[in-house]
């Protein structure tokens, strides 16, 4: 019999969304939760993300008269993730509970005081999909003041957003130069801030609302947190996990945990070697993940039997590295620049190979593979001189004129024609003229014929929604051209342990670990190796935080 140093009902490893969900659930039912966080900081990747959960049938969808059901969000999954013997984490009985278990997540949060809201138009990623849904199944949280958590305020992890606001508006930002409705986003949100500022709020949007409110509703309830505390060791007896090994004061800790222990650690994003092994050709440099994403809890649920699956998988997010990026643990996003007008990507030899809007996960799966038969890693950004005019690039804002270091660094090629610009990259002029040529012919007839970028709403949606006749089609053919590398970068790794429909982690054979479950970019995911809306990294840690809590909750102590 083990000796413990102290003694919880449940221990929480990380202290992502599903965590603080799955203590709210655990209070709730009277249970004591200690939730154990390695970094000096709370919220985990949730905090620094979106902060979306993608929640088929949500309440807010039936508030606003949006279609949407259990079996219209079955189908869906049915036909975008699809049957693979090779993802055991995204089996049907799984995805069934995901969707029955979404909706009462959200209304239990609620319940809890935890204020969320949908955004109005957020497509599917495969809307085109039978029971996809153009409006979107998207769940945010409302703006947060920082002010409210007292004592924890210096514990939230930082948003990636510079400006508080609705993260759908701040989205349109970036077109001010286009459209009188994005100027009067920018002023409305500019000076909505600073009068903050000047009372004293401190107020975030995004996953820093999303996990601040969080954060406040399971404080107020008696979920207790711990920074700067790494679990070490999961400790066993007779096959069942029954608490942890962790740090206190410098020395080990040993905490039992009498319902079990969730872990909720995050995935292996910076950890180079696990990379290597599961998706070699990627990079620590290109996640956009905090730095305690190290995978060394996988591995020791692995020790203590667990099955791995899906570990070659990763939730891409095609990025730019201009000079001074690696200093920042947050690096640009040029999904929307190569997805709107005026611009394409190619292959290092001039190629374009894919539809550069749709989803990102993947847009960077597809250039790995493309890499396999044809360099493509990196890749380029082709754009022409409206591109850079009109909309913001690594960024910065609409405008030609950028860093000068990024043009002596040559990092941004410029020349004034298509094929002076390919000598410069190192492409075959006469290759990257024929591509940009010939997708000009498909902007000139508004259909890209190649690989029908447009067609779908979520492509549009990424797009331009001032330019016309096609969000996200403009021809490239006004001198100056650019260009400038992309890379097949992550906001986190998709594969880890096996769980089942109650969120226990599983052996090798298909048994339960007692004691064992597993959330998050921990586990192999319900989605299986396919990202099917907004909020498919969030929406699931949450809702089977939510699960494995419940089932806890209705076990029997010693």
């Amino acid at each position: 019999m083990s000796e413990f140093d102290e003694e919880r009902d449940f221990v929480v490893v990380g202290s992502g969304g599903g965590s603080m969900c799955a203590g709210l659930v655990l209070r709730a039912a009277g249970r004591d939760v200690l939730v154990l966080e390695k970094t000096d900081l709370l919220g985990g990747t949730t905090a620094r993300s979106g902060g979306v959960m993608w929640i088929p049938d949500n309440p807010f969808m039936r508030r606003d008269g949006v279609e949407d059901s259990f079996d219209k969000a079955s189908e869906y999954l049915d036909a975008v993730v699809d049957n693979r013997e090779d993802q055991p984490g995204a089996t049907p009985e799984r995805r069934a509970t995901y969707l029955r278990e979404g909706p009462k997540m959200i209304a239990f949060l609620l319940a809890q005081g935890v204020e969320l809201d949908r955004a109005s138009y957020w497509p599917d990623y495969y809307d085109e999909y039978p029971g996809g849904c153009e409006a979107g199944r998207t769940v945010v949280a409302k703006v947060f003041d920082t002010r409210e958590l007292g004592e924890w305020q210096s514990k939230l992890r930082p948003s990636f957003a510079p400006l508080a606001g609705r993260l759908e508006d701040l989205m349109k930002i970036g077109y001010f130069k286009r459209s009188w409705l994005s100027r009067w986003i920018m002023l409305k949100t500019g000076v909505a801030n600073v009068f903050a500022r000047l009372l004293g709020r401190r107020l975030v949007t995004a996953g820093a609302a999303l996990q601040g409110r969080m954060l406040l509703a399971a404080t107020r309830a008696g979920v207790e947190f711990r920074v700067e505390s790494p679990v070490r060791e999961l400790i066993t007896e007779d096959g069942a996990v029954t608490g942890v090994v962790t740090e206190r004061d410098g020395k080990p800790w040993r905490v039992g945990a009498r319902l079990g222990v969730l872990v909720n650690a995050g995935g292996f994003a910076h950890n180079q070697r696990m990379r290597d092994t599961y998706q070699p050709g990627t990079s620590v440099k290109w996640t956009n993940t905090v730095s305690g994403d190290t995978g060394e809890m996988i591995e020791e649920m692995q020790r203590c039997g667990a099955a791995l699956a899906q570990m070659d998988a990763f939730v891409g997010y095609q990025l730019t590295l201009p000079p001074g990026s690696e200093k920042h643990e947050v690096k640009p996003s040029i999904q929307r620049t190569t997805a709107g007008p005026h611009c394409i990507l190619v292959d290092q030899g001039g190629e374009r190979y894919m539809n550069e809007g749709g989803s990102y996960m993947a847009y960077c799966l597809g250039m790995l593979e493309r890499n396999k038969t044809v360099p493509a890693v990196p890749s380029w950004a082709v754009f022409d001189s409206r591109h850079l005019e009109k909309y913001m690039f690594a960024s910065t804002m609409p405008g030609r004129r950028k860093p000068a270091d990024w043009t002596s660094s040559g990092y941004l090629k410029a020349a004034d024609t298509i094929a002076a610009l390919a000598a410069q990259m190192g492409v075959d002029p006469a290759a990257l003229q024929r591509t940009v040529e010939r997708f000009n012919r498909f902007v000139a007839n508004n259909r890209d014929e190649d690989f029908q970028r447009g067609e779908r709403a979520y492509d549009r949606w990424l797009g331009d929604f001032t330019h016309k006749p096609s969000e996200t089609l403009g021809t490239i053919e006004q001198g100056p051209f650019y260009a400038a590398q992309v890379f097949p970068g992550d906001v986190g790794t998709y594969g880890g342990v096996v769980t089942d429909a109650q969120a226990r982690v599983l052996r090798g054979d298909g048994s339960v670990i007692p004691g064992l479950y597993a959330t998050g970019v921990s586990t192999a995911s319900v989605m299986g190796y396919k990202y099917p809306g907004a909020g498919c990294s969030v929406g699931p840690s949450f809702v089977w935080g939510y699960v494995a809590a419940q089932h806890a909750a209705g076990q029997k102590t010693a």
